[in-house]
């Protein structure tokens, strides 16, 4: 069995996806669970986790129907407004729904470099954990300083970081993304998504051995218990198909043992997320 940590789906408006601009048209159409299928099922995966690309609760209502209506949706990754003074009710609103796992917020995209450290954000991160929910890191390099500082302070919360915290590999820049990825990797209670490398390349210009040292990185900070694949797709594929992202994963961990190759590909997923079959 094979889970796909991490992959979207949305019905493409040009406003609400305003993020995807013209040099992404490849993705400026919808992108349902009937496009996804055939893709999972061609390169041998069980299911897969959806994580909501848009902020809103509508976002995270939509994901949930698709997950009710699709069986190899094993999970959804939401978004609720974790700086909302209601967040108690609206956490608790959100525990009828079996396939919701957590919460992402698109911090990459904020302008307070220090969004994180804010008291509000802190006090719906410290909420999480009573509901048993995770919570998905969507940083830059540059975020992974205070994303320490926020793990730090919650040592009982599951967190994963999305996409590497995307380093730089389209100018092979590593050091302040190496640094920081050490320094958070110490805390046991974060892991780490393999999704997103080529969305980080030169989009028409990678190799597989664009992505080794980084990988090399955080297979021995993290290890293989806090690792998991994500294939990022359909924003993956502004740079390769899906056979060829879940490709240079593949070639990398072949060396690997299969009990290890099999905690990577599903059971560190199926963990973290309280994935069922």
């Amino acid at each position: 069995m094979k889970i796909d940590s991490h992959q979207h789906f949305w019905k493409y408006h040009p406003i609400k996806d305003a993020w995807i601009t013209d040099d992404m048209k490849v993705i400026q159409q919808d992108f349902m669970p009937s496009d996804l299928e055939p893709l999972l099922i061609k390169n041998q995966f069980e299911g897969c986790v959806a994580v909501q690309a848009d902020q809103s609760e509508e976002e995270t209502g939509f994901l949930l129907d698709l997950a009710k209506e699709n069986v190899f949706i094993k999970g959804v990754v939401g978004w609720v407004d974790l700086c909302a003074e209601n967040i108690d009710e609206r956490l608790e609103y959100y525990t009828q729904y079996e396939k919701l796992k957590g919460f992402r917020h698109i911090v990459q995209a904020e302008a307070d470099l220090d969004f994180m450290l804010q008291e509000k954000f802190q006090n719906g991160i410290s909420k999480l954990v009573k509901h048993n929910f995770t919570y998905d890191i969507l940083i830059f390099p540059k975020h992974l300083e205070n994303a320490a500082k926020l793990v730090e302070k919650f040592p009982k919360q599951k967190f994963v970081i999305d996409h590497l915290a995307k380093p730089d590999f389209k100018n092979k820049e590593f050091n302040e993304w190496e640094k920081g990825i050490r320094a958070i990797a110490k805390f046991p209670n974060v892991m780490c998504k393999v999704s997103g490398l080529v969305t980080e390349a030169d989009w028409s210009n990678w190799t597989r051995e664009d992505f080794t040292y980084c990988l090399d990185v955080v297979t021995e900070v993290f290890g293989i218990d806090r690792l998991m694949f994500g294939s990022d797709w359909p924003v993956s594929l502004l740079a390769a198909s899906y056979s060829s992202s879940c490709d240079i994963v593949e070639d990398y961990f072949s060396k690997f043992s299969r009990a290890d190759q099999d905690k990577f590909w599903s059971n560190n997923a199926v963990q973290f997320y309280h994935l069922q079959g």
